[in-house]
């Protein structure tokens, strides 16, 4: 008998607790079991009762609850409101970049939204675009002309015929032109079709470049390979030169070269180098507002260089991975110094080398407002550091001036791409 009373009060006291249990819930309050001794001959109701919460007690906890509740609802609808703006802004960037895409290019860094294309892309509007490709045509002509000049000088049949077949591809594409400008001003559909006539322009464009450049090739050929230059008439995310071999592991380094620009703000980036997962191995930038910078394995230092003048400067970097110590030569003499830019890191090898553009993926991910704006020449690279006296007469063209031994200027190391043209150019000879 005393068994079964046990039972029935155990069973008693477990109905009460799931009760409070319950009732707890009801005020949104998360509840805990808990197991309360009471003596064996005590009433469990009674001893319930006992260790129950006052009235006031459960009125003031009930407040709290229901303040806590009210206060948790309002932060809900605040952040219910802050998805619904963020979802309609995202919604006008969405749709305005979709019309932009449809309208306007292919695809995708800028680019931060997918891989980036090398040959196109160019994070302007179609009347930007039509100004580049307008500006890329006059050069062109201009080139033809000095190649018709040069024809009559030489009285060349052949020259002749094909300078005809260019002049008749330039007027194509200056009609291609014009019949963009119409469609922009009359807001016709064919819009739309801009990326595939961009396309076919920019293909056609390059096509163009290299058969004046084979014309061109003719009143060079008995020029050493050496005596060149690289014009970048244009910023843009589409005219490289490519450097056919890659570079090797490197503790120190030289690099040096030729530079003429008066691009504003900022030249841009004369040269790149990346390798597997480090966009920024290697890079010469000057950027904007900001002073010129070399960047190692991402890490930066300033250099005071003053190019932007119109006028050819020499310009050398020297840095060894012990200590990242590093000096900057601008036309011969020592403008700067520092240390501690990537010490202990190696250059890697196995990357890609590009003159004329940052790279923000292995290969490509070409940027038009970081782009080199300018002509560059003599691009020569060491594995050690030279001296100063090796950098003087560099700069000065000293006979005893040496070449790079991990690349040297040659046309035949490097591809251009884009509409980038070379020049003959003999350093100290036409400078400035």
């Amino acid at each position: 008998m005393r068994t079964t009373n046990n039972r029935i009060s155990w069973r008693l006291f477990l109905f009460s607790y799931l009760f409070l249990e319950s009732s707890a819930q009801d005020f949104g309050r998360q509840t805990q079991f808990i197991c309360t001794s009471v003596p064996k001959d005590m009433d469990i109701c009674a001893a319930t009762l006992q260790n129950s919460v006052s009235g006031e007690d459960l009125k003031s906890i009930v407040m709290q609850l229901r303040e806590t509740v009210l206060q948790q609802k309002e932060t809900i609808m605040n952040q219910k409101e802050t998805i619904r703006e963020l979802t309609s802004k995202l919604a006008r960037c969405e749709s305005q970049i979709g019309s932009e895409a449809g309208d306007a290019r292919p695809g995708g860094r800028r680019k931060e939204t997918g891989t980036k294309n090398t040959m196109g892309d160019v994070s302007r509007g179609p009347a930007d675009t039509l100004t580049q490709l307008s500006q890329t045509l006059q050069s062109l002509k201009q080139r033809l002309e000095n190649l018709e000049q040069f024809s009559r000088n030489n009285n060349s049949g052949q020259a002749n015929s094909l300078k005809d077949l260019l002049q008749s591809k330039i007027d194509d594409l200056e009609k291609q032109v014009l019949s963009r400008v119409n469609s922009i001003e009359e807001g016709k559909p064919g819009l739309r079709n801009e990326t595939e006539q961009r396309g076919r322009v920019e293909s056609t464009l390059t096509s163009l470049h290299q058969r004046i450049t084979d014309l061109e090739k003719g009143q060079r050929d008995n020029r050493p390979l050496d005596k060149f230059q690289l014009t970048f008439p244009l910023r843009t995310n589409y005219m490289y030169a490519k450097v056919k071999k890659s570079l090797p592991e490197m503790y120190a380094l030289t690099v040096c070269m030729w530079l003429k620009s008066n691009a504003s703000p900022g030249v841009g980036t004369p040269f790149s180098y990346a390798v597997p997962g480090q966009a920024n191995e290697l890079v010469l930038i000057e950027w904007g507002n900001n002073p010129m910078e070399i960047l190692i394995n991402d890490k930066v230092a300033k250099l005071p260089f003053l190019i932007n003048d119109g006028k050819w400067h020499h310009i050398c970097v020297t840095w060894t991975t012990r200590d990242g110590v590093w000096e900057a030569f601008q036309d011969g003499v020592m403008r700067g110094s520092g240390e501690n830019l990537a010490p202990y890191h190696p250059i890697k090898p196995q990357g890609m080398l590009i003159l004329g553009q940052e790279q923000d993926t292995l290969g490509g991910g070409f940027d038009a407002t970081q782009a080199f704006v300018g002509d560059l020449a003599n691009f020569h690279i060491w594995d050690r550091k030279l001296s100063i006296g090796e950098i003087y007469n560099l700069a000065t063209c000293s006979s005893k001036a040496q070449v790079g031994n991990v690349f040297s200027w040659l046309e035949t190391s490097l591809d251009i791409y884009g509409g980038a043209s070379k020049w003959t150019f003999e350093a100290c000879r036409q400078l400035n």
